[in-house]
């Protein structure tokens, strides 16, 4: 194997995947901070008032599926950056890959049974195996297979509509428990559930493990649920980056049509849907279909609508642009910190305040971990190479400890 070829960073994919990181956790807080079923239905807990009911309106308008799926996008175009450096540095591009996901995946399954639920990492290893086998295409062909794996989930998620619609009579003890397993993530399941949780998640740490151990099915869960779309959007991520979309080779007028066309018919969308969904009264038929179904196309818009707004943003040198480059870059760590800290303060590890407050107050958390984001990560990366658990990622993945600090200027 030859030397290692220093390669310059994209600017553009550290700031996009800074912000990411950062909205995510403005998608997941719900989940973090509240019963599982108020992830997406105000009904299952966090209060249903005008309040708590414009904020759900709001983060499902701007946020809800667009910034997993920015993450994803990220994911995808990082995957294929890396896969190039090492063919360019001589080394075999499968062995890295493989290698990676594979601490990757190790990782993923603790921070899900261990630290929080709702883990992603663990399903993009998984998921980053198949898309492994599109790397070699051109920009053209993967737009190609992006908008054919767009297709598949969306009949793919037509599938769990259908059954959740035969079950909605309940007159069979099997559409009963069918109701039942979707009223979990998309209404109110029976009130026992709900309490079992809230007792795990305020009681010590090694109950919110059993708890985990018990109701989550692994991380093949994840890839049967929204594994097809995950790959829609790493495909999309792909091509974004081979096209030169997320490198900021195109045009600026370029750019400026794609954020105003993909928002605009994104959010008039994301609009309709949570306008009806909130006529219908949350029922959890049409919950399912806003989120899953019915809103499908216009999520990868909305992700590459953001894409191209925040390229047009980004002022190369400034401080702002240069603090958000630098979350992007230690994005792994600020990710699996958020979890750590965003739970000291919801589970019973910590301050136990989980399942008290309400849906709007919730709210507050993310910008004041956003300021930790934008405060610890560019210090940390002008002393050392990469953020902590980068470091270790690369160090396992490579079985080999990577040097950490930076080297010091010459004299």
């Amino acid at each position: 194997m030859t030397g290692a070829v220093a390669a310059p960073r994209y600017l553009t994919l550290d700031v996009v995947r800074g912000v990411a990181v950062m909205g995510i956790l403005l998608a997941n807080i719900a989940a973090f901070a509240l019963p599982a079923p108020a992830y997406f239905s105000p009904l299952a807990w966090g209060g249903h008032g005008t309040r708590e009911i414009a904020v759900w309106l709001t983060t499902f308008v701007f946020v809800e599926g667009k910034m997993r799926g920015l993450f994803s996008f990220l994911f995808g175009a990082s995957m294929l950056l890396v896969i190039e450096r090492a063919q360019a540095g001589g080394a075999n591009p499968v062995k890295v890959h493989l290698s990676r996901m594979a601490v990757l995946f190790l990782i993923g399954v603790a921070h899900m049974y261990f630290i929080w639920w709702g883990d992603i990492l663990a399903h993009y290893a998984l998921v980053g195996l198949v898309a492994f086998v599109f790397a070699g295409l051109k920009a053209e062909q993967l737009l190609a297979a992006a908008l054919t794996a767009l297709v598949a989930t969306l009949l793919w998620n037509s599938m769990g509509l259908v059954g959740l619609i035969q079950a909605a009579p309940r007159d069979t003890p099997q559409a009963i428990q069918t109701w039942d397993l979707f009223a979990w993530g998309f209404g109110v399941p029976p009130a026992d559930w709900i309490e079992g949780e809230i007792a795990a998640m305020r009681g010590h740490w090694t109950a919110q493990v059993a708890w985990r151990w018990e109701f989550l099915d692994g991380p093949l869960a994840f890839v049967k649920a929204v594994g097809p779309e995950t790959l829609t959007a790493m495909l999309f991520g792909m091509w974004g980056f081979r096209s030169g979309f997320l490198t900021g080779a195109w045009e600026r007028t370029a750019y400026r049509r794609v954020a105003v066309t993909c928002l605009g018919v994104a959010w008039t969308a994301y609009l309709l849907l949570g306008l009806n969904t909130i006529a219908q009264g949350f029922d959890q038929r049409w919950v399912y279909f806003a989120s899953i179904v019915g809103s499908v196309p216009f999520r990868i818009l909305g992700t590459i609508g953001y894409a191209a707004l925040l390229i047009l943003a980004i002022r190369p040198g400034g401080r702002l642009t240069e603090r958000m480059a630098a979350v992007g870059r230690a994005a792994f760590t600020n990710y699996l910190g958020t979890s750590i800290l965003v739970t000291a303060i919801f589970y019973g590890w910590g301050l136990g305040q989980f399942a008290r407050w309400d849906r709007a107050t919730i709210y507050l958390i993310p910008p004041a971990v956003w300021l930790v984001m934008l405060v610890w990560s560019k210090p940390w990366l002008d002393r050392f190479r990469y953020g902590p658990f980068e470091w270790a990622w690369r160090s396992l993945a490579r079985l080999k400890l990577q040097p950490m600090r930076k080297p010091l200027p010459a004299a």
